[in-house]
C-alpha cells in the first residue's frame, strides 16, 4: 500500500486544526531529547489534544484507519493468530475478527514490510487483514502486559537458580511439570530466551540475563555428553531425570548456541487408537490395517502425531503369534513383544530393511519412507507376503500417491501394494476446567453447512459449542492436550485402476469422494460439533475460512 504524497505530519495536523503551531514546536523540542520517538507519539504523550481525534487524523494523513487501541477493544487472543515474538517484532496487535476478516493494529508508522509479513501470516490462516494504526506506546504497553502474563504463567523457579546447575535444572523440571514436548533455549542479542512447546504451541517461559549464557551452555553440554569446545551443531542425550529420555540438539546462531530439548517419556503407556481420535469402528479399522501383502502409509507434516498413530496401530496388532519388527530413527517408545531397531550413523532405513526381510517378519514398521530406495524395498516387502507400515511427509492421503510417484515408484507397484493411506493433524482439545458453553453463531453455522453441502454431509449444529476463556489449569490458553483428526483413503479396485492409468490426484480424489473417502475437515468439524475442539482451532490447521 502506498501512502499519498503529503506535507510533514506536523504541518498537516496544524492545517486540520488538531493541534497548534506551539504544540508542534514543543513536540519537536521534545523529539531532540528523544530521537527514537515519532511526532504523533510525542503529541499523544504531551496530552495536547483529544487522543481519538489525533490518531484518526494521523491515520487519514498516512492513508490508514487510525484507532485509539484500549483493552476493551481487544476481543481476541493474540497467540491464536501468531506468536508474541512476531507481534513484538512487527509492533502489531490483532483486536477483532468478523466474518473471516481480522482487524489488526500497527504502530503509527506505515512499514510495508512488516504489514505484508503479518498479512501473509494471516492469509495462511484463511483470514483477510484489515489494518489500523495506533500509538506505538499503546502497542508496547499491550504487548508488555502480555509478556508479563506469559512469564507468570510459566515461571521458572528453583531454590538454587542463581547457579548454572540450578537454573538448567529448574528450566527442565518446569518444562516437565508443564507438559512441554520441547524446550527451546535461545541466545538473543541482550538475553537468553526460554520457550516451551505445549500442545503444539510455543510459549515464552523466561528471559535470562545474558551473562549467564555461557555457564548455561556449559552445563547443558556437560549433562548431554557433548563436546565442550565444539561450536558446531551437535546431538546429545540427558538421562538425569527419572522417567525421561531427553534428546538434545545444539545449533550455533549469531548470538551463541541454541539448544532444543525434546522431552520423551520412558515406558509411556500407548494410547488406544480410538482414544487418539481415530474415526469409525473397530470393524472399519480392521478393514483398513489388517491386510497382508500390502502397505499402509500415514501422511502428515512434521509434528502432527504420525509416530504416535503408528505405535497405537502396532500395539493394536501386537500378539505372540505375530513377528513384528520396527526400524525407527530413533526408537521413542519401547513396546513389549516387538523387535525394535534404531537407526544410527552407520545404518539407514533401506539397509536395515534389507536385513529385516531375512528375519522372517510378518509385520514391518519403517519409521519413514524418505527416498526411492527405501520406497522400492518397502514395496517389495509388501509384495512378498509382509504387511508394511510407514509414514511419509505430504499434505493428505491422496497426495501419498503423488509422493510415491515422484520417488520414481511405478504406478503398477503403487496400485498393487498400497492398501490404505491415512492423513492426520493434531488440534488442541478444549480445557475441561474452563470451557464455556454457548450456541453456534450464524456465521459458524454457515461455514459448517457450506462444507457439508460440498461433501454431501449433513451436520447438526443445533447443539452447543464452547468458548475458551482460559484458566490456571490450561496455562490460560483455553486448551489442554490434543486430539487427532483423520482422513482414510482405502485403495479400492476403482482407485487401483485410476492409479494404473496414470490419473492425476484430482481425478483420483473425485473417484474417492464418490466412495467412502471424506477429507480431513469432515472429521475435524465432527470433533467441533462433539465438543472436543473449536472451529477457530480447526481453522488454524485447515484454513476453513
Amino acid at each position: 500500500m502506498e501512502t499519498r504524497k503529503r506535507q510533514p505530519i506536523g504541518v498537516e495536523l496544524v492545517k486540520r486544526g488538531i493541534v497548534k503551531e506551539k504544540d508542534i514546536e514543543n513536540a519537536l523540542q521534545y523529539q531532540k531529547e528523544h530521537p527514537d520517538k515519532k511526532l504523533g507519539d510525542i503529541l499523544y504523550h504531551l496530552h495536547v489534544c483529544d487522543a481519538n481525534k489525533l490518531i484518526e487524523a494521523i491515520g487519514d494523513i498516512l492513508g490508514e484507519k487510525g484507532i485509539l487501541l484500549t483493552g476493551d477493544k481487544i476481543r481476541v487472543r493474540l497467540t491464536d493468530y501468531f506468536s508474541l515474538d512476531v507481534a513484538q517484532k512487527n509492533k502489531v496487535v490483532p483486536f477483532e475478527v468478523i466474518s473471516g476478516r481480522i482487524k489488526v493494529c500497527f504502530a503509527n508508522t506505515v512499514n510495508l514490510k512488516k504489514m505484508n509479513t503479518v498479512k501473509l501470516l494471516l492469509l495462511n490462516k484463511g483470514l483477510v487483514m484489515e489494518s489500523y494504526i495506533t500509538f506505538e506506546d499503546d502497542i508496547n504497553r499491550i504487548l508488555k502486559s502480555m509478556e508479563g502474563e506469559a512469564t507468570t504463567n510459566f515461571e521458572v523457579s528453583s531454590e538454587n537458580n542463581d547457579t548454572a546447575i540450578g537454573l538448567v535444572d529448574s528450566i527442565i523440571k518446569t518444562g516437565i511439570q508443564r507438559r512441554a514436548s520441547d524446550i527451546h533455549i535461545e541466545p538473543m542479542a541482550e538475553e537468553v530466551r526460554v520457550r516451551y512447546r505445549i500442545d503444539g504451541e510455543l510459549f515464552t517461559a523466561a528471559k535470562i540475563k545474558k551473562e549467564k549464557q555461557q555457564q548455561m551452555i556449559g552445563r547443558l553440554k556437560a549433562i548431554s555428553n557433548m563436546h565442550q569446545e565444539k561450536q558446531d551443531a551437535q546431538d546429545g542425550r540427558i538421562l538425569l531425570y527419572e522417567g525421561y529420555n531427553i534428546r538434545v540438539s545444539s545449533q550455533p546462531n549469531v548470538y551463541g548456541e541454541k539448544f532444543v530439548l525434546r522431552l520423551l517419556r520412558k515406558n509411556t503407556n500407548i494410547k488406544n487408537i480410538f482414544d487418539l481420535g481415530f474415526p469409525g469402528t473397530e470393524e472399519s479399522l480392521k478393514k483398513s490395517i489388517q491386510k497382508k501383502n500390502s502397505i499402509t502409509i500415514i501422511a502428515a507434516p512434521t509434528g502432527e502425531g504420525k509416530t504416535t498413530t503408528l505405535y497405537s496401530i502396532m500395539d493394536y496388532l501386537n500378539s505372540p503369534e505375530i513377528n513384528i519388527t520396527t526400524i525407527e530413527d530413533p526408537v521413542e517408545i519401547r513396546i513389549k513383544g516387538l523387535n525394535q531397531i534404531e537407526i544410527d550413523n552407520k545404518s539407514s532405513f533401506s539397509g536395515s530393511l534389507r536385513t529385516v526381510l531375512r528375519q522372517d517378519p510378518d509385520i514391518i514398521l519403517v519409521g519413514e519412507i524418505r527416498d526411492t530406495e527405501t520406497g522400492e524395498i518397502a514395496i517389495q516387502a509388501g509384495q512378498t507376503g509382509h504387511y508394511v507400515l510407514s509414514t511419509i511427509h505430504t499434505i493428505d492421503s491422496i497426495e501419498v500417491i503423488t509422493r510415491l510417484r515422484k520417488m520414481g515408484l511405478s504406478d503398477y507397484d503403487i496400485s498393487s501394494t498400497l492398501a490404505t493411506a491415512i492423513s492426520q493433524r493434531l488440534v488442541r482439545k478444549l480445557c475441561p476446567k474452563c470451557k464455556k458453553e454457548r450456541q453456534f453463531t450464524e456465521q459458524e453455522k454457515k461455514i459448517i453447512h457450506t462444507i457439508g453441502e460440498k461433501y454431501n454431509v449433513n451436520f447438526d449444529v443445533s447443539g452447543i459449542t464452547y468458548d475458551t476463556p482460559g484458566c490456571k489449569y490450561c496455562n490460560h490458553t483455553g486448551y489442554y492436550d490434543r486430539i487427532g483428526i483423520f482422513e482414510i483413503l482405502d485403495i479400492t479396485d476403482e482407485i487401483k485402476e485410476a492409479i494404473i492409468l496414470g490419473k492425476s490426484s484430482l481425478e483420483i480424489k473425485k473417484i474417492a469422494l464418490e466412495q467412502s473417502y471424506k477429507p480431513l475437515l469432515i472429521d475435524g468439524i465432527k470433533k467441533v460439533i462433539n465438543g472436543f475442539t473449536t472451529l477457530e482451532e480447526l481453522n488454524k490447521k485447515l484454513l476453513l475460512f
